[in-house]
């Protein structure tokens, strides 16, 4: 998996990325110690609105930002984001009230969801290989795994050295370092010719509207059953993941009684499982298809999310704290187990010149799903109990899985062009194969608006056609 770093531009990047990571953990931290300072037993109330105010940036920045990129060359954009994140962070430790907490964390998640996109889409033009660009995406889960496990450790032990409002200042350091590691890097000359002139997602040749073009990712994302699966598969990952974020305190404190320095060891045991099938997944795709692994990870979440719901309502027995460690690191596998080949199966779904929409529109929409699985698993597991919680999560999940699994038909891959994407909206089933010149199709009807798929295999130069 290391191989990748051999390659100085990806290297350079990926440290780019992990030292951010370090930064945003340290940060995350100290918002929260910041809250309880400003809002004292309201606290709770502050963060989660900050939360909703990240999910909101999130979903509406990201497109916004995908439609007006093509003007900015992508390092100075990757440049910009890190200058305007660290700039936040230095001022967060001089706020004296709650609305100006809010205002940076929107500047804060809006620079972000411009920064996040903007990164992903970069990958695959400096890796090329399918099978480089896989352990990529490995590693990259790998960096938000261990985040997760380092950064509330390092936090703990600069607490005890000094206050928690020089915690900002290592995010500070976090975000000038990856601005210097993206500034000493030069992305791949096709990128950048690609992004000085690009071709009008719908084919035409005028010039469209920001809105228009703030849309036309999601379009783009949304017309490919693959990606529609994918989306449905992140919903699945939103439900087990949300339970896990919003419950493990409670969980660990009410309902086992467990004492508070089992909490870690709980979210330790969940990034566990994520980062053990981030290392083993690389070799497992080499050999199998994407499907092969995704779809029943996604039927996975639903069946540990049942299981949650008998532990939780078992009683008090022994076996429910290594019960729940055992399924908080199985929710963490079946997490990595689709969201690590995700990047892979949208690589392969759309044209190497709408990558940055396609990605943008996945950031943004990917979101939504998290918008709708967290006030389930909080809201209803506060009023309605947990039980009940966990079966409407566990319902969740499956529902999605279900709905991937029929929208995602087996069938052959087109590989690599944008013939990919016309090839899921079209009936016929279409094989692109070296050394063959011309792939054999079934005969059947089709409908009039379906494009050919005996001409595609002909014409792989042919632009993606509209989206409808």
């Amino acid at each position: 998996m290391l191989s990748v770093l051999r390659n100085r531009t990806y290297r350079h990047l990926f440290v780019a990325q992990v030292v951010a990571l370090a930064g945003t953990g340290l940060a995350t931290v100290a918002l929260g110690l910041l809250a309880y300072d400003l809002a004292g037993a309201d606290a709770g109330s502050v963060l989660g609105t900050a939360l909703a105010i990240k999910m909101v940036a999130y979903v509406g920045i990201a497109p916004v930002v995908a439609a007006l990129a093509h003007r900015i060359p992508r390092r100075r954009l990757l440049v910009a984001a890190d200058l305007a994140r660290a700039g936040v962070a230095l001022a967060l430790p001089f706020v004296g009230s709650v609305w100006q907490v809010y205002l940076l964390i929107f500047v804060l998640q809006a620079a972000s969801a411009t920064f996040t996109p903007a990164f992903q889409s970069v990958i695959p033009d400096v890796l090329p290989e399918e099978r480089d660009y896989t352990r990529a995406l490995s590693l990259s889960r790998l960096a938000y795994d261990t985040e997760t496990l380092v950064s509330p450790v390092l936090a703990a032990a600069l607490l005890a050295l000094v206050g928690y409002r020089w915690l900002f200042w290592g995010t500070v350091i976090g975000f000038l370092a990856s601005a210097v590691l993206v500034v000493s890097v030069v992305l791949p000359a096709a990128v950048l010719a690609a992004r000085s002139n690009p071709a009008p997602a719908d084919g035409g040749t005028g010039a469209r509207s920001v809105g228009a073009r703030s849309l036309a990712g999601i379009r783009l994302f949304l017309s490919v059953p693959r990606l529609r699966a994918l989306l449905a598969l992140d919903l699945a990952v939103a439900a087990g993941g949300a339970m896990v974020i919003v419950n493990t305190v409670v969980y660990v404190r009410e309902e086992l009684g467990r004492p508070a320095s089992d909490v870690p060891l709980a979210l330790g045991a969940y990034g566990g499982g994520s980062m053990l099938v981030a290392l083993l997944l690389p070799r497992v795709l080499d050999r199998v298809a994407d499907r092969t692994v995704m779809l029943p990870a996604a039927f996975a979440v639903a069946g540990l999310l049942a299981a949650l719901a008998v532990v939780t309502t078992a009683g008090g027995v022994a076996w429910r704290w290594p019960a729940l460690l055992a399924l908080w690191a199985g929710l963490g596998a079946a997490g990595s187990l689709i969201l690590t080949p995700g990047g892979r199966l949208l690589r392969s779904a759309v044209p190497p010149a709408d990558l940055p929409a396609a990605f943008a529109a996945q950031f943004s929409l990917t979101h939504v799903c998290w918008l709708l699985a967290y006030p389930l698993a909080g809201w209803l597991g506060a009023t309605a109990g947990l039980p009940v919680a966990t079966v409407a999560l566990a319902v969740l999940a499956l529902a999605s899985a279900g709905l991937a699994a029929r929208v995602w038909r087996t069938g052959p891959t087109v590989a690599r062009s944008v013939a990919g994407a016309v090839a899921d909206t079209a009936p016929a089933v279409v094989t692109v194969r070296p050394h063959h010149r011309q792939a054999r199709r079934p005969v059947h009807r089709r409908p009039l608006h379906a494009p050919s798929g005996r001409a595609l295999v002909r014409h792989h130069h042919h632009r993606h056609p509209a989206a409808p």
